[in-house]
């Protein structure tokens, strides 16, 4: 029997979670009107016949089962409050049943396989919350007229438009859109919020102007063209690059054709420069990938070096971006058969990639299917299903000869042919009001008055107070939302979310980016050894301390911020007309951290350098929960140098105070699929040394300390690629210790999930391996995401065993193996 809460007089909650049902068990519909919360959640139901009998019920759980069509017997339920049918394979909803729910509150449809909504949804008049994320709609018409709705959630759907009668006059406090192909409003307008549509719709005009804006990034390795490719097409003729002008960093420029506005971005192809791209590549984007036909060999090498690479990580960044395959030197070549071949061998390569791809999600899917337990992983199951609908976009493959007229032109012809097929770009129109697209002229014009510093950083407050004397019309507040709209599309660069720079606005992305690469370059070392005595004296530093500094970066990755101050003077002052005291504000001083490490710091590139010493075993505790916790001995800002994991070359450190793993060790796995995205580890790494200290971090190692235990960290990158998290098992003296334990992991896991959804196309599994030596066998965690999500009642590993046992007969507790939550 199930368990039931209450006394024997009360009405009853049953839970009959997964208990593999195919049908409705005789003993819930014996209860009739008793029966007030039913839990029916990850069985194999497909119907609920005679549902209805439970006259009195209020809550219905029946999500994660194997509902093709929406039962329509749940129109019998007119006491229903709350209904979960989200994590099925619905595909219509009937007309005439929500009427009959009058009462419903509560209404969660995610994930299942709705193309439309039937008209009478808004009759649901009590209705506050509605999900419908991840489904196929393309209208959502059938919600206006309901008017308590206060929070809806369409999210990963196929909406090109919202309706505007959803959002004036309506009590919505919180929507979300993100995943759409939105075109209007566009998609960087719903992601500052259901405020940022409010506004939007509240000043666009009747006939407001559509405007096609495309972001083209230009990717590939170094040398293979791309700066030739970019500003040969903004100047529509041949235009040569010498090597020493290459691209540091990335280089922007706009360009105008014909109606449709380009940003070009030109990515830098030093493997230096891959750990700031993150911060740039975005979705929604055209890529052209440029490949030096002259030097490739047509081997698995060289493809993988100068074209898979780039192809992996676009499936996993941005899976649904459309890809032009460009062959460059093609008159370096020996002769025209030497390029259709090395053309042909790249397409064969690409499509037998890509095809692999699928083949691998469809594998591991139908894997999942025919386990006997297939309802436990229907997260999984989902989450692939959605990686398959991904469909990164590979166009065409273009030989050109860069200093020809005519292969110019081709590429132009191309480029713009793409751009304008809805079917490969469906939201390349976007409806704007007018206001949007003359703040942003006027930003420009503020630049090239002088009203604005030529390196474009201004505050907030000043920028606002210039906006308004064009714009009366526009209060702060709507100013400040088209600004965030700016921001978004790439024309400026506002980031809020950071407390140092909130109030501080770069209306010229190439400051950013100069900013990055003073001290993010390939030629770093160069740099340091052209410092000057002269410049050394200016922050009272010697010649010997400089060998110090080039030293510290060849051996620990570490860079002196005295270097970066000079570094990032000596760069502005060349090329920016900037005071000393913006100087500070830009690289800080020996008080205080400037806007440049607070920029590296939020994008996972770099972290400041911090005194370790010895395990304190009297130190707090870390508990996330508690607002008053505090460290046993509080960090103290000593502005030092900051370390750059990316650039580490050994894990010397880390080995010395790990010193050797043990089988017993609390021991987790997590597979990344395709594969570990480039800088994943390193990123990891700096969001969670952030939070415990001392650390030692490595090239693939990390061991990070909580009161006197250990903690590591390590990335596999074997065939199976995976990142590792273990704690020392000497160190848990008791079954409170390893539940203090997990609570560590998963603040850790917590950071690793949250950093995975930047990938969309990456998919993840957790295991615990047997902790027998020489075993290879392991336990699998099924819906492991509801551990992090842990608010009481989670029903991840509710009711196992006390020990569980391997496929080899090796038995282990499983408080060894699984974490405890709330509801176990």
């Amino acid at each position: 029997m199930p368990l039931s809460n209450g006394n024997q007089n009360a009405k009853k909650e049953e839970d009959f979670a997964g208990k593999k049902l195919r049908a409705l068990p005789h003993e819930l519909l014996q209860l009739g009107g008793d029966a007030v919360k039913v839990d029916l959640q990850k069985n194999r139901l497909k119907q609920i016949t005679d549902i209805n009998q439970l006259k009195n019920l209020t809550e219905l759980n029946l999500s994660r089962n194997e509902f093709t069509d929406f039962p329509v017997e749940i129109r019998g339920l007119h006491q229903l409050e709350k209904l979960y049918i989200n994590q099925n394979n619905i595909k219509t909803i009937p007309e005439n049943v929500f009427p009959s729910l009058e009462k419903l509150r509560f209404l969660k449809l995610s994930t299942n396989r709705l193309e439309k909504l039937p008209q009478d949804i808004n009759r649901c008049q009590y209705l506050y919350y509605l999900n419908l994320s991840n489904n196929c709609l393309k209208k959502l018409d059938a919600l206006v007229g309901l008017l308590n709705l206060k929070e809806l959630y369409v999210e990963r759907n196929q909406l090109a438009e919202l309706p505007e009668r959803l959002f004036l006059n309506s009590s919505l406090n919180l929507f979300k859109a993100n995943g759409n192909p939105l075109r209007k409003p566009p998609q960087e307008v719903c992601a500052g919020g259901l405020r940022d549509i409010q506004s939007y719709f509240a000043m666009l005009e009747a006939n407001a102007p559509d405007v096609c804006t495309v972001k083209t990034m230009f990717l590939g390795n170094s040398m293979a063209g791309k700066s030739t490719l970019c500003r040969s097409l903004k100047q529509g003729r041949p235009v040569s690059v010498a090597e020493e002008d290459r691209t540091v960093g990335i280089e922007i420029s706009e360009v105008g054709s014909e109606g449709v506005r380009f940003f070009f971005w030109d990515f830098a192809g030093q493997e230096e420069y891959y750990i700031t791209h993150h911060v740039f590549i975005t979705a929604q984007a055209f890529v052209i990938l440029a490949i030096d036909l002259s030097s490739y060999k047509m081997d698995a090498q060289s493809f993988k070096e100068k074209v898979g690479f780039w192809i992996k990580n676009l499936q996993l960044k941005i899976p649904d971006s459309v890809v032009l395959l460009v062959g460059t030197h093609i008159d370096q070549c020996v002769n025209d058969n030497e390029v259709i071949q090395k053309k042909k061998h790249i397409e064969e390569q690409v499509r037998e990639m890509l095809e692999t791809h699928t083949a691998n999600l469809e594998q591991r899917m139908k894997n999942f299917q025919e386990m006997e337990d297939s309802s436990l992983y229907y997260d999984q199951i989902n989450q692939i299903e959605r990686l398959n609908e991904y469909k990164l976009k590979v166009v065409d493959f273009i030989p050109i000869d860069c200093t020809v007229q005519a292969d110019i032109d081709k590429l132009h012809s191309r480029i713009k042919h793409e751009v304008l097929n809805k079917e490969t770009f469906p939201s390349i129109d976007q409806t704007l009001p007018r206001c949007y697209c003359e703040v942003e002229n006027d930003i420009q014009e503020l630049l090239k008055n002088g009203d604005i510093a030529e390196h474009g950083i201004v505050s907030q407050s000043t920028l606002l107070c210039q906006l308004k004397n064009r714009h009366v019309t526009l209060d702060d507040d709507q100013l400040k939302l088209i600004l965030q709209y700016l921001h978004r599309i790439g024309v400026i660069m506002w980031y809020k979310e950071i407390p140092e720079l909130a109030g501080s606005l770069f209306v010229k992305p190439t400051f950013l980016i100069s900013l990055f690469k003073t001290i993010v370059r390939h030629d770093l070392v160069q740099e340091l050894n052209k410092i000057s005595p002269a410049q050394l004296k200016s922050e009272n530093a010697l010649v010997k301390q400089r060998k110090r500094w080039i030293r510290d970066y060849k051996d620990r990755a570490s860079l002196n911020n005295v270097a970066i101050r000079i570094l990032v003077r000596t760069e502005l002052q060349k090329h920016y007309g900037i005071t000393d005291e913006e100087l500070i504000e830009v690289v800080g001083s020996k008080k205080r951290e400037g806007s440049l490490l607070s920029l590296l710091k939020h994008f996972d590139v770099c972290l400041p350098t911090k005194n370790s010493g010895p395990l304190n075993p009297k130190a707090n505790e870390f508990c996330p929960e508690k607002k008053d916790w505090v460290p046993s001995n509080p960090i103290v800002y000593e502005p030092d140098a900051c370390l750059f994991p990316s650039f580490l070359t050994d894990n010397r450190q880390v080995e010395q105070h790990w010193e050797s793993d043990d089988t017993e060790d609390l021991n987790i796995h997590v597979y990344f699929l395709p594969e570990i995205p480039h800088g994943f580890f390193h990123r990891l790494v700096i969001r969670t040394c952030s939070l415990y200290s001392p650390y030692w971090i490595g090239k693939d190692q990390c061991v990070l300390c909580c009161g006197d235990r250990r903690f590591l960290l390590r990335e596999r990158c074997d065939e199976d690629q995976f990142i590792e998290i273990r704690c020392k098992e000497s160190e848990l003296e008791s079954s409170e210790d390893i539940q203090k334990a997990w609570g560590v992991m998963r603040e850790i896991m917590k950071r690793l999930n949250t950093l995975t959804e930047q990938w969309q196309g990456l998919y993840l599994t957790v295991h615990s391996p047997c902790k027998s030596s020489d075993c290879d066998e392991y336990f699998q965690w099924n819906d492991w995401q509801e551990w992090l999500e842990d608010s009481g009642t989670s029903k991840f590993n509710v009711g196992l065993e006390e020990k569980q046992t391997c496929q080899n007969g090796h038995q282990r507790r499983t408080e060894l193996l699984f974490p405890r939550t709330r509801g176990a």
